[in-house]
């Protein structure tokens, strides 16, 4: 797949062209189109050089935000591997922006300014700087801003190496499938880390049961993505791919399969409590195969087999984490976990009210070809001016057009909400009497990142006092590699939202995945509810539910623990607000 490098070119031409506009109208456009366009891409989880090759520059054009221009550029690098327009800008500006962007306080212009002050070109020489204070004396910097960047500098080398879920994913899926479609392999399934769903990932585990492992070694290196082989052997190929990760393909006996599953699929420390239980009770697990004392088979070719074997219920994948749920499934007790098939509708969408890049028909189609029951119009207050934020005047017209759009729709029910900005004194960002037209409501931190941990809590706990926030979105709003967590009392915070009935979002974007496993797991030692969210900008984004599924299956959160696994009227029911 392509769509991760036209994205990355797509943001690099816009932070250079910000650099180049000099606040021109003209320049503001095109920026905005090619952000906009690098979000499109950059989330599709289908492979957008196959679309043109269908459907041609038309096909790109069905995209969100994709005109002539844009879809002409991706055709370009699809057909030659490079943009013109971004080498061209590259020899002026010879900087890595696609790293250094990924850095908390480093929009373009502040790059560019390191860059002809201090000549910082990539990440390498930002830590240079930094390392030599260079940076404090600097016009508009100063000490907290290079505190802030070593921070940053920190966060970035903890995640060096590995790739967000939702990019690694869609790779993966589509190796599978072209290893199907080769007629070489039985069966193909993806394993490691990605199998449990972890929010980033190191490389790619994929077990394979072949008609030939000759023919494989000879059919790997031609797949589209691969792009060199490191090992190459009858049992095992790995290979470099132009996403930027390696890919092991293990070929596997069909007996051995499910054992090589759940050896493969791991994690490390689940594994060990496993195969102890297993010697416990007289066996050898390892990927070949579960073996009595006399080295007989006794089971391997499935996964549930090898569990029920050990008197273990099965353990989903994405709950192999050594949290106790060994214990738990040895007792009978592991809960079951939710279901993407469970989700009714999704709670939090932006349209072109504030920043997204479709209608509010629009969305209401997508989500209605998706089989939903419901969709949360929750576009921006007016503080998040960045992203077009409405004021309570533009807010109550804009309900006024959702109440229109829904009458219009047979099945789906189309529900009023915001995406309210919590102020620094932790009041909300709209008035009541707008809120109150609403359905339910969201909201969420976007200011005052780095305020001190019990002014945070104050703030937070102040919104959820009011008795007007239905839904927390994205709590700690962290993004992935890039920025830390907002700092706050999670034990104070998850009381207050206990005792104003405040729902946990589990926001799926893939560079949020807000709140993460760790502090759902944290989160339900309280009476708390939870919404898995997409935080959809495009019909395309309404796809990356998956991400949130599979991080609430991280924190073994049931179907009961879902609001928006409920129907619409036992949703208003359970949250609507009070009017």
């Amino acid at each position: 797949m392509q769509n991760e490098e036209i994205s990355t070119l797509f943001e690099e031409i816009a932070d250079m062209l910000e650099i180049d506009g000099n606040g021109e109208a003209s320049h503001k456009f095109e920026i905005r189109a090619y952000r906009r366009a690098a979000l499109t891409i950059g989330t599709m989880q289908k492979d957008v050089a196959e679309l043109y090759r269908k459907g041609g520059t038309d096909a790109l054009m069905g995209l969100p935000g994709i005109g002539k221009g844009l879809a002409d550029r991706i055709a370009e690098f699809i057909t030659t591997g490079k943009i013109k327009k971004h080498d061209q800008l590259k020899k002026k500006y010879p900087i890595d922006f696609t790293e250094l962007t990924k850095l908390q306080g480093m929009g373009s212009k502040r790059i560019v300014q390191l860059y002809k002050a201090l000549k910082v070109r990539n990440v390498a020489d930002l830590q240079a700087a930094v390392e030599a204070h260079r940076i404090t004396n600097l016009p508009r910097f100063g000490k907290k801003s290079e505190d802030t960047i070593r921070t940053s500098l920190e966060l970035y080398k903890g995640s060096s190496g590995r790739m967000l879920l939702g990019t690694v994913l869609p790779e993966a899926e589509r190796l599978r499938g072209i290893l199907l479609s080769s007629g070489l392999a039985k069966r193909v399934e993806i394993a490691g880390s990605l199998r449990r769903m972890r929010e980033t990932i190191g490389d790619i585990d994929i077990l394979i049961v072949s008609h030939g492992a000759g023919d494989l070694q000879k059919f790997v290196p031609t797949m589209d993505g691969v792009t060199k082989v490191i090992v190459s052997g009858p049992t095992k190929i790995t290979v470099q791919l132009s996403l930027g990760i390696t890919c092991d393909m293990r070929i596997v006996e069909e007996e051995s399969f499910g054992s090589a599953m759940q050896y493969f699929t791991g994690s490390k420390d689940h594994g060990v409590r496993v195969r102890q239980i297993a010697i416990r009770k007289g066996y050898k697990l390892s990927e070949y195969g579960l073996f009595s004392r006399r080295g007989k088979r006794v089971c391997g070719d499935d996964e549930e087999g090898v569990y029920a074997r050990l008197g273990l219920q099965y353990v989903e994948p994405e709950m192999r984490e050594n949290r106790g749920e060994v214990e738990l499934a040895a007792r009978g007790e592991l809960p079951t976990p939710v279901s993407i098939g469970e989700i009714r509708g999704d709670l939090h969408a932006h349209t072109k009210a504030s920043d997204g890049q479709n209608s509010v028909e629009e969305m209401a189609a997508a989500a209605e070809a998706l089989g939903y029951e419901y969709l949360g119009i929750s576009d921006h207050s007016k503080s998040e001016f960045v992203a077009h934020g409405m004021t309570d005047s533009k807010f109550r017209e804009h309900l006024k057009h959702i109440d229109a759009a829904s009458k219009k729709l047979d099945k789906l029910c189309l529900l009023k909400s915001a995406e309210i900005d919590i102020l620094k004194d932790g009041s909300l960002d709209l008035n009541k009497e707008t809120i109150r037209m609403m359905d339910y409501t969201l909201a969420s931190v976007h200011t005052y990142l780095a305020m001190p941990k019990e002014e945070m809590t104050e703030r937070i706990t102040r919104a959820f006092d009011t008795g007007l926030v239905s839904i927390w979105a994205h709590p700690t709003d962290r993004l992935i590699g890039s920025r830390a967590p907002i700092a706050f009392d999670f034990e104070k915070v998850f009381e207050a939202a206990e005792r104003n009935g405040v729902i946990m979002e589990i926001n799926s974007f893939p560079n949020r995945l807000d709140l993460n496993d760790e502090n759902i797991l944290r989160a339900r030692a309280y009476k708390l509810r939870f919404s898995i969210d997409t935080d959809s900008h495009n019909t395309q984004h309404l796809q990356l539910l998956r991400y949130g599924v599979g991080t609430a299956r991280r924190g073994w959160l049931r179907k009961q623990d879902v609001v928006n696994t409920l129907n619409c009227a036992e949703l208003l029911q359970q949250i609507g607000l009070q009017r």
